[in-house]
């Protein structure tokens, strides 16, 4: 049991690590984007992610192929989370998963307020999303002032999120359906689930070819590719407190190649947005009221409002550590949406150039103000901790 933990907790750090250090070059190569996009080589650098090859656009292929491996470390690390992490206990979960859906439930709420009945009404899902890198990026910047509780319960509700919004991403955001792709790739994803639970069959290749094959008939199913990576992390074979085992072995392998590859990539294609001289008059405009609104305002609201129910109904308790006010903290970090409010922008307004560059305008300016107000708060409450020590 001692040894789990331990495997458990090493897992943690290591996780908590290299996102926080993936946060920061998030951050970098957001800048570098933007600026570059908006500079006399703009022509050239949008051309980049506008190169086509196999009859998909290179930000195609980091979208719809790259993002995949981001979903599959998402499923390891969902899994590994509810076998021997914060999920794996109710009581301690409940905490977690009630801010988590807290944190979906009331943006979503806010932007459908503002656009009901609106053409736009579809972007509901742009700010229910939190980015786990930018988030623990930030948080990192407190150094050890930050409670390690505080740090897993971000973490646990990251991750909880980030399944709520693939929930979203298949069930919402399917335009057109071919059920006859659709069923291969189920029946591939259900035989690579039969070599795992009753081959027991623990070579990786196996799984990477199937992985490969179910990604294809997902892409051409409808559903959006990236499911395929979420599926395929349920299939790979875990033992419990076994860091041999080969979901966290390829928990490991994957880590840096995501953090400092594959989100850099898609920080670059996606953040690729040339500002227009007023595009601060789509401020007043509903879908981006939802945005901002949803993020800055809605996040917090609805991670500490469930939280502060979900603790007072007795379904859960705060860890002995973490007060109120930390945990308000975090609220506001998790309005730093980024990675998947970007992803969902573009199933939402496929196509529309227009709102797809203004939301990802919007989704910037919440993230940032939601991580400087997170910042400020935490500073000051973790340096009055401190001093009533």
């Amino acid at each position: 049991m001692k040894t789990e933990k331990i495997l458990s907790g090493r897992t943690l750090r290591a996780f908590m690590e290299s996102e926080k250090s993936g946060g920061l070059v998030l951050i970098v190569c957001t800048f570098i984007s933007i600026l570059t996009a908006n500079s006399s080589i703009s022509d050239h650098y949008l051309s980049i992610w506008d190169f086509h090859a196999g009859g998909h656009s290179a930000a195609d292929w980091i979208n719809d192929g790259l993002m995949t491996v981001f979903f599959l470390l998402i499923g390891l690390e969902l899994i590994q989370e509810v076998h021997e992490g914060e999920l794996s206990n109710i009581k301690r979960a409940m905490l977690p998963v009630s801010g988590a859906f807290g944190g979906m439930l009331i943006p979503a709420g806010i932007y459908m307020f503002f656009n009901f009945g609106a053409s736009t009404h579809t972007g509901f899902g742009i700010p229910m999303a939190t980015d786990i890198a930018f988030a623990l990026g930030i948080l990192s910047l407190l150094g050890n002032r930050v409670p390690a509780s505080l740090k897993v319960f971000l973490t646990a509700l990251a991750v909880i999120d980030d399944l709520g919004a693939i929930i979203v991403i298949a069930v919402f955001y399917t335009t057109s359906l071919s059920w006859v792709n659709l069923l291969i790739a189920l029946a591939i994803f259900i035989v690579l689930l039969v070599l795992n639970k009753k081959f027991h069959i623990k070579n990786m290749i196996p799984y990477i070819i199937g992985g490969v094959i179910m990604w294809y008939f997902m892409l051409n199913s409808g559903i959006h590719a990236a499911i395929a990576g979420v599926l395929l992390a349920i299939t790979i074979p875990f033992t419990k407190g076994d860091i041999k085992s080969l979901s966290n072995k390829w928990q490991h392998a994957l880590h840096y190649p995501v953090a400092f590859i594959i989100l850099p990539l898609f920080a670059l294609a996606n953040t690729a947005i040339v500002i227009e001289g007023r595009w601060d008059q789509s401020v007043g405009e509903p879908f981006a009221l939802g945005i901002l609104l949803g993020l800055i305002t809605g996040k917090p609201l609805g991670i500490i409002l469930f939280s502060f129910i979900s603790v007072k109904s007795g379904l859960c308790s705060l860890p002995r550590n973490i007060k109120w006010k930390e945990l308000s903290g975090v609220g506001m970090l998790g309005g730093i949406g980024f990675t998947m409010s970007i992803f969902i922008t573009l199933l939402a307004f496929k196509g529309d150039m227009h709102y797809i560059n203004e939301s990802k305008l919007m989704i910037l300016l919440a993230s940032l103000a939601s991580g400087i107000t997170g910042y400020i708060w935490l500073n000051y409450v973790l340096k009055k901790e401190r001093r009533s020590l």
